[in-house]
């Protein structure tokens, strides 16, 4: 299936070009076929004659009704201008050839009407003109007459031809479907209808409002009218929701694959049409089937940051428009290349933000986000629209590489200043330094430790220690040279005190390899343990605790942790008696 929308200006015949290729109605109200001029949107398909099948989007074509063409050609990838051969060329003509440019609309057909009134050729070269200078370029163009049938028939090959160069749809793209019509069908509730341009649905499926996140249940689909378990894109297609009141969603809402957009009422863009600084402070963004007004901040030449009424599910290139309705004046199209902007607070800011819009062209990039931004999750670079094919350094973050190696410099840095302005700590919490770096997330500390540097017990350390301040030091070298006799009696808690050995300085010099660390305060010298299992290994083995500490020349007190010590590191091993014996000989 494929989708086309009408554009020209009013009276020229679109509808009545719909209707007679279609043999459908397109004008769904009373009033319109009263009125004999369309309103709002109409829907009508037909089959041609390779057997596909393809969808039109009549809109109208009365500068009045502008934002419902607006919200009709949004999502659309093709389109019609129809122009009447009695008439030619006229401003709605214009006014919609505008906004298909503005959309960067590529795929179309010229119809030039009324050809049983006037002679087409005027009309099809004035208007082609005009065509090619857009993005829709050079046009095949097709005289008919809607009422005597004449030309009908080139025009359905020309359709033909047409949509078998419409670029094949990404099925794999996450569901953003713009709402341009909600009903109440009874005994089925909510049922809303749009373009689905990319993706699938399936009765079942799970999608996000886009106004509010809220989850709601796929309950039915309908295509041509015909109920389906699952639409492709690109599809027109009626989607029945369970469970959600009719008021609850209107033209320009939007049903979204969860977690896949990024909601957003701050853009920056690029712009085609009138120049930044020639644009009005308020104008309407249009895009897909919303029309919301937008305050405009020029930022270079031809970028703007938009400031929008209420946030939008928008994704890097994404293709808008701006309209002064005030004007009844297209602004210009727009590119989008930033849909979660940094702020500009600082002076200079704004320059400096329109330099760096200036190296973007709305394609999504990786390795050009991860620099732009240093760091982000791997979720919010997929809702802008980004492929993420990267490894994540912690988590889900992702790094720029330069960034990255940066960061790892400076957390040694860091860690060695800390290690100065604090030398009787065990390391630099990883608060700390998360702080110090500016990092959102503790993860990514502990991810950028590598030797020198280790991370235990929530610090991190380099590895060798610093040296210990002179105080600790003098006070270490005191106690050693007090018990050089007597390697095996720890000093007791207030001759420690005394010597200015704390609980923080006993740990500084336990962690630097100056003493060997019992209990609380209990501490001998480095080596301590290694010469006790000499002496152990001289006893008749097994021996008792008693043996031990004789041989030891040391209290109890000493005694029962150094052998702990000893059956944890494997050297010694306790008895069922509670003697010991020396399992691995000293070397």
């Amino acid at each position: 299936m494929h989708v086309v929308a009408t554009a020209g200006h009013v009276d020229h015949g679109k509808s009545t070009l719909v209707r007679a290729l279609t043999g459908m109605e397109p004008d769904r109200w009373a009033e319109e076929r009263r009125r004999g001029m369309t309103i709002d949107l109409g829907f009508a398909w037909t089959a041609l004659p390779s057997g596909d099948t393809v969808a039109f989007v009549d809109v109208p074509g009365h500068e009045r009704f502008v934002p419902n063409m607006l919200a009709g050609v949004g999502p659309v990838p093709a389109a019609l201008m129809v122009v009447a051969a009695d008439e030619g060329w006229m401003p709605q003509s214009a006014e919609h050839l505008a906004a298909l440019d503005a959309l960067g609309v590529s795929y179309g057909l010229l119809v030039v009407t009324r050809a049983d009134l006037a002679d087409p050729a005027a009309a099809i070269a004035a208007a082609g003109a005009e065509i090619a200078a857009t993005s829709l370029g050079q046009v095949e163009a097709v005289a008919v007459s809607a009422r005597t049938g004449d030309g009908l028939p080139a025009l359905r090959a020309a359709l033909d031809r047409l949509v078998a160069r419409l670029p094949a749809p990404a099925l794999d793209a996450p569901v953003r479907l713009w709402v341009d019509r909600s009903f109440t069908v009874r005994g089925s509730g909510t049922v809303v209808t749009g373009t689905l341009g990319g993706g699938r649905l399936r009765v079942g499926d799970q999608l996000a409002l886009a106004d509010t996140g809220e989850l709601v249940r796929v309950r039915g689909l309908h295509r041509l009218g015909e109920a389906r378990d699952r639409v492709d894109a690109v599809a027109r297609v009626a989607v029945n929701l369970r469970g959600v009141p009719k008021d609850r969603l209107t033209r320009g809402d939007a049903l979204l694959t969860p977690g896949r957009f990024h909601r957003t009422d701050l853009v920056d863009v690029r712009l085609t049409g009138d120049p930044a600084a020639d644009l009005p402070a308020t104008l309407t963004l249009h895009v897909g089937a919303a029309a919301v007004p937008v305050r405009v901040r020029p930022l270079g030449v031809d970028t703007v940051r938009l400031r929008l009424a209420r946030p939008l599910p928008l994704l890097v290139g994404d293709r808008a428009l701006l309209r002064d309705p005030g004007r009844h004046h297209v602004a210009g199209g727009l590119t989008v290349l930033d849909v979660d902007p940094p702020p500009l607070t600082r002076r200079g800011a704004a320059a400096a933000r329109a330099g760096v819009l200036a190296g973007l062209d709305g394609r999504p990039d990786l390795a050009g986000e991860l620099r732009r931004r240093s760091l982000a999750r791997t979720g919010e670079l997929t809702r802008m629209g980004v492929t993420v094919t990267a490894e994540p350094v912690a988590g889900d973050w992702l790094a720029d590489p330069g960034h990255w190696r940066r960061l790892g410099v400076r957390l040694v840095e860091e860690v060695t200043r800390y290690a100065r302005e604090h030398p009787l700590e065990p390391g630099a919490p990883v608060e700390v330094l998360r702080h110090r770096l500016d990092l959102p997330d503790r993860a990514l500390v502990a991810a950028l430790v590598r030797p020198p540097l280790t991370l235990r017990a929530g610090r991190v350390a380099c590895v060798p220690a610093d040296t210990l301040p002179e105080p600790v030091a003098r006070a270490v070298r005191r106690v050693r040279a007090e018990f050089a006799d007597h390697p095996f009696r720890a000093p007791e808690a207030d001759r420690l005190a005394a010597l200015g050995l704390g609980p923080r300085e006993i740990g500084a010099a336990v962690r630097a390899g100056a003493l060997l660390r019992l209990a609380d305060t209990v501490v001998l010298p480095p080596g301590a343990a290694d010469d006790a299992v000499r002496v152990l290994a001289g006893l008749p083995q097994p021996f008792t605790l008693s043996a031990a500490r004789q041989a030891l020349d040391t209290t109890r007190r000493v005694a029962v942790p150094l052998l702990e010590l000893l059956d944890r590191r494997g050297v010694t091993r306790r008895l069922p008696d509670d003697a010991r014996e020396v399992v691995t000989p000293p070397a």
